[in-house]
């Protein structure tokens, strides 16, 4: 499983956590309306930097439905994008941070919650990802579908995306998120909760060549060579500013993402543009035991397209498979 928790204190104050009611959703005009100048507050998608914040806005349209606006940046210092088109990869963190938004905005759920994913899908349109002279504006539709509360208290929803560009349809994506309250996370992961500040992890191993895997800086490569093809350890660098934002008790789900992209490329022999991808999340990953990350390129559906089965291990257990379609080339 992938889980998202951030501590965070201002942008809703202690009283109005303690007075949240799970019916009652909240209500700020000023932050909910839609806006193209300024992010939502940082807190509400669980980011430490305003600059990983990829919401600009939302407002609701019904019961289950609202409309999110966003913009991702020409050139994002991770989501760097491919050939001229924006990474894929930024739908998923953008679907991500939609739905914690919304839980805490809408649906009434304090800060300090952890989220699971238990999967993510997503499928774009590569003609409208192409980088253009200026960020890209979108605005989401989004619907929150089998709403599950526990003790009349919002427990979890399932969340469906489209995101918009310039009015045509750009990507669809969604998964099923859960909230858990935090003193029962603490129970369920009372071995692994940090003591500190600084999560426990493994030594840093040394990274596949960067270009095997799709990457220009050994920085951002997540996968170690074993000496075995189609199969590399996870390589995860706590350090990281995007991928380790904040500190977390696991390894975080948008990792666990990349290793599959880039275990696509390595696999194909080429860097290309995810065309669709599913991930799902069977266990945490620790960060503190090896992780074994192997490749399958399995048949396409489509012609034109190459497909590869990921899947990674822990203490032979499986932690995550992926399955990561790819253009033939960028078009």
């Amino acid at each position: 499983m992938s889980a998202s928790t951030f501590h965070a204190s201002g942008a809703i104050s202690a009283d109005r956590q303690d007075q949240s009611d799970a019916k009652t959703p909240h209500k700020d005009a000023a932050l909910a309306r839609p806006s193209w100048t300024t992010t939502v507050p940082r807190e509400f998608v669980h980011r430490a930097s305003i600059a990983e914040v990829m919401l600009t806005g939302w407002e609701r349209v019904d019961d289950h439905r609202f409309t999110v606006t966003a913009q991702w940046p020409r050139r994002h210092s991770f989501f760097a994008g491919f050939d001229g088109f924006h990474d894929p990869l930024i739908a998923a963190e953008t679907i991500r941070q939609t739905a914690i938004l919304l839980a805490h905005t809408e649906f009434g759920v304090p800060l300090g919650y952890h989220f699971l994913m238990a999967g993510l899908s997503v499928s774009v349109q590569p003609e409208h990802f192409r980088i253009g002279w200026t960020p890209a504006s979108l605005e989401l539709d989004v619907s929150c579908t089998n709403v599950k509360r526990r003790r009349n208290a919002f427990a979890g929803c399932d969340v469906n995306v489209k995101i918009y560009r310039d009015g045509s349809l750009a990507a669809t994506g969604g998964g099923a998120v859960t909230c858990i309250d935090p003193k029962v996370y603490a129970r369920l992961r009372a071995a692994k909760l940090l003591d500190s500040q600084r999560p426990r992890a493994l030594p840093l191993t040394a990274p596949e060549a960067p270009q095997t895997v799709g990457r220009m800086s050994p920085v951002d490569v997540v996968l170690s060579p074993v000496g075995e093809p189609g199969r590399w350890q996870l390589r995860v660098d706590i350090r990281h500013p995007v991928l380790f934002d904040h500190p977390v008790d696991h390894v975080p789900g948008m990792l666990l993402l990349e290793a599959a992209r880039q275990a696509t490329a390595a696999t194909l022999g080429r860097a290309s543009l995810p065309v669709a991808f599913t991930i799902e999340f069977t266990r945490y990953v620790e960060l503190d035991v090896p992780c074994t990350v192997e490749a399958l390129r399995i048949p396409a559906s489509r012609s034109g397209e190459e497909t590869v089965l990921v899947t990674a291990k822990q203490e032979e257990l499986l932690v995550f498979r992926a399955t990561m379609t790819m253009a033939s080339s960028a078009g």
